[in-house]
């Protein structure tokens, strides 16, 4: 959208976006050892924790909020 102005500085976003990224790449990491080690699949249903606040540290970073 055009028009919006950004509540958050340059340095807030790139910290909501640099946390994003790392819980995102945590819970890939968590998704290749649940499936390399054969987890049950109830174990998985914990990666919501690491990739929900990754997606909104990345979406927050990008959008300037």
């Amino acid at each position: 959208m055009t028009g919006r102005i950004p509540n958050i500085g340059p340095e807030g976003q790139r910290r909501r976006l640099r946390g994003g990224l790392i819980s995102l790449a945590l819970g890939i990491a968590l998704v290749v050892v649940l499936f390399v080690a054969d987890i049950s699949r109830w174990w998985r249903l914990g990666l919501f924790l690491p990739f929900w606040p990754g997606a909104l540290g990345v979406f927050q970073g990008l959008e300037k909020t």
